[in-house]
């Protein structure tokens, strides 16, 4: 376990979060216990899943086998887009957090605004009772882009606690940024690392090499030292230490300009403003 303590987050609503989180897209659910088993070991104390991942039993079974106390383990889940509506997303949550196996989500986000089906605003107001009824901790989105937040704020009653949006070096989103930060929503990233891909960049690894670090632990030092909730994933144990041990080092000025300078607004994954998949397996 690392010996350093991970910083918190300070939501909208009091609640706090781990700036660094460990996130299981992709994760197979019968490998999921065992890596989240090794993250939770490796010290990490916020764990990042969704319903489309298919995997939240996993996520439940250790955090139960970790004897930690439930309390000190913030979990994250996400509305699949296919469960969308007033009454169906209710449901859906049902469905999680039975899987989860636990009485209290710490965070519960819808997945994408879905815009061609025009049900986020319906959707919202049936988080805003899951929160009103503390079936929830705090609620937020994922991938909503400016003018979809712009009419969330506008039509319901709550301010999302977080807005999880892919960031990395190569894709930053600053529009969308300053938007969820001047509506006082927390910024979260995933895909931190550009899904490896932004690793091999000359201005990355020459900081790496200068600090004696590895490139991963400088992307998702960047990440931190602008005030980012970052969920890096991986399933490799040594990985999956190293990802959080971020808190021995720290970038100049210089360094994190020469990084933010990598943008080339090109997406790894896909456009919330057309996303109109379901995420339900067939």
């Amino acid at each position: 376990m690392t010996d350093t303590t991970i910083p918190s987050i300070e939501l909208n609503n009091g609640v706090t979060i781990p700036q660094v989180g460990y996130g299981v897209f992709q994760v197979p659910d019968d490998q999921t216990q065992q890596a989240v088993e090794q993250a939770l070991e490796a010290g990490y104390r916020h764990i990042d899943t969704a319903a489309a991942y298919y995997n939240e039993a996993g996520v439940g079974a250790a955090v139960r086998a970790s004897g930690l106390p439930r309390e000190d383990i913030f979990v994250t889940t996400k509305l699949r887009n296919g469960d969308q509506g007033a009454e169906t997303a209710l449901t859906a949550f049902e469905n999680s957090r039975r899987a989860l196996g636990l009485d209290v989500v710490d965070l519960y986000l819808i997945h994408w605004p879905y815009p061609s089906a025009d049900q986020y605003i319906e959707t919202w107001r049936s988080f805003e009772k899951l929160y009103a009824q503390g079936a929830v901790r705090a609620i937020g989105v994922s991938n909503f882009l400016p003018q979809f937040l712009e009419r969330l704020l506008a039509e319901t009653d709550i301010v999302p606690a977080v807005n999880q949006i892919e960031i990395h070096p190569t894709f930053q989103q600053p529009h969308t940024q300053d938007a969820t930060c001047a509506a006082g929503i927390a910024v979260e990233a995933y895909s931190p690392l550009g899904q490896g891909k932004d690793l091999n960049d000359a201005a990355v690894t020459a900081v790496a090499e200068r600090l004696g670090v590895t490139a991963g632990q400088v992307v998702l030092r960047w990440h931190v030292q602008q005030g980012t909730i970052v969920i890096p994933k991986s399933v490799t144990p040594e990985r999956i230490t190293s990802n959080l041990d971020l808190f021995s080092f720290e970038l100049t000025d210089e360094d994190m300009g020469a990084i933010s300078a990598l943008d080339t607004d090109e997406r790894i994954g896909a456009d919330p403003a057309t996303a109109a998949f379901t995420q339900v397996r067939s």
